[in-house]
């Protein structure tokens, strides 16, 4: 049961991944930037939070999963300033304060102990303030695409299967509090961005940061109804009530702001 929890975990996770890059190259950076704020890490872990552990402890998960998205605002806003003025080593750079600032924000969160009604005005402000910070960034499209080739496809994917496998498998000793923190980490769009960035360049990197805020309201939609649905309704239609909700978020936003596209 154990091993087989494992390969699910990683299979899914892994075909999220590679689904998103290729939306990337094949669509556009902004379009995958977008549906990287859908709930794809933050859904995989709550999951396995409730059906591991409990749909009560997920619940709660949950909420600190909503209070987690300025942790990964931050990570993306740490990102893209390094990348800006750094000349040598962009990459490695831009990703070890993406990180760092990202547990520093988290371990400043865990101490808050807010209402749920505060956690979801706070992440929205948090939203809004980003996409403010963000709003100079032009959208680039990928004009030129590479051939795709197996080694690049497992570069994708291995680290978000191989963090979504740890966090799931720790949860149970660090509590909700730091369990829901922990599932709000970038394990999709962290491999996203890496890939887009060194395949191609910084400014289609940047897209994918500048649409990636607003893609994470459906993050608080999904946490919010995972916060009720999964200890009434049980894990299974609890999953499907809320990426539901979520998904509904992400069409009724990209009909009205890109419909002219």
């Amino acid at each position: 049961m154990f091993s087989m929890l494992i390969i699910v975990k990683i299979s899914v996770t892994i075909a999220i991944v590679l689904a998103l890059s290729l939306i990337a190259e094949h669509v556009s950076p902004r379009v995958a930037g977008l549906l990287a704020g859908y709930p794809l890490g933050a859904a995989l872990a709550l999951f396995f939070y409730g059906l591991e552990i409990s749909p009560e402890f997920a619940a709660i998960s949950a909420i600190y999963t909503i209070l987690g998205l300025i942790a990964i605002q931050s990570f993306a806003y740490f990102y893209y300033i390094t990348s800006l003025h750094v000349r040598k080593f962009i990459i490695p750079a831009s990703s070890v304060m993406a990180v760092s600032g990202y547990f520093l924000v988290a371990w400043l969160l865990h101490f808050l102990k807010l209402s749920t009604l505060c956690t979801t005005i706070l992440s929205i402000l948090s939203i809004l303030l980003f996409v403010y910070l963000f709003r100079q960034i032009e959208n680039r499209k990928i004009q030129k695409r590479i051939r795709l080739n197996f080694q690049v496809l497992c570069v994708r994917a291995f680290f978000a299967a191989a963090f979504i496998v740890v966090i799931t498998g720790i949860a149970h000793l660090v509590g909700p509090r730091w369990a829901g923190l922990l599932s709000a980490f970038p394990t999709t769009f962290f491999p996203l961005l890496l890939i887009v960035h060194f395949t191609y360049s910084s400014e289609h990197a940047h897209t994918v940061i500048k649409n990636f805020p607003i893609g994470l309201g459906s993050i608080i939609a999904y946490g919010l109804s995972v916060s009720f649905t999964y200890p009434a309704c049980g894990v299974l239609v609890g999953t499907g009530i809320s990426l539901g909700i979520a998904t509904v978020y992400l069409l009724i936003y990209n009909f009205a702001v890109y419909r002219g596209e």
